[in-house]
């Protein structure tokens, strides 16, 4: 009979998930995710395969966070528009700058490994494709409250939304100013985003 784990999977995951955002995939070694974790090579390839497939488990694991966030606030927020406002600029009013500083996970990784890694894209494609439901809900949702004109198509202003919002993560990323960035994420929100 196996013996049980004596550690906590959500605190290793969690640890391991801090890794390779900090040091992205390939500058994550083995070395790095046993001090990270604290567990023996042989607890941590037991409990989760190789790198690869507790990268995988860290980054569905991540977008699946995310998703359910985005429909939180959509389900909580006073107004649709809000929801776009804070996805597109949100990371840019995080006062420890960790937001700009370390970017998107899943953007991080879909730079980096999209290309090497089929799993990897096929992933992005499918958070991504998740985002974008939940933004062109919100907008329809903006429109009916009377905040966006109706002649905007919900489905592609979800996606301009979402390549400029993993545009400013990326400024952001190599150091433009937070005040700039603001001032791209209000032009950008304006344009796409009209009122009636």
């Amino acid at each position: 009979m196996p013996r049980p784990r004596q550690f906590d999977e959500e605190r290793t995951l969690s640890a391991a998930r801090a890794a390779f955002w900090d040091h992205g995939y390939a500058g994550t070694s083995l070395e790095t995710l046993l001090a990270a974790t604290g567990l023996g090579k042989g607890s941590l390839y037991g409990a989760f395969g190789d790198k690869q497939r507790l990268f995988l488990r860290v980054l569905r694991e991540y977008d699946e966070a995310n998703d359910r966030m985005l429909r939180e606030r959509l389900d909580r927020a006073e107004r649709g528009i809000e929801v776009i406002r804070d996805f597109v600029d949100g990371f840019a009013r995080d006062p420890s700058g960790e937001a700009t500083r370390r970017g998107c996970l899943l953007a991080n990784t879909a730079v980096e490994l999209s290309a090497s890694t089929p799993e990897v894209a096929a992933e992005a494609r499918r958070s991504y494709a998740a985002t974008v439901a939940l933004l062109a809900d919100a907008v329809r949702r903006a429109q009916r409250e009377g905040d966006v004109a109706t002649r905007v198509d919900p489905v592609e202003t979800a996606r301009a939304v979402l390549a400029g919002q993993l545009g400013l993560l990326v400024l952001g990323r190599v150091g433009q100013d937070p005040a700039a960035l603001s001032a791209m994420a209000a032009t950008l929100l304006d344009r796409l985003l009209p009122a009636p």
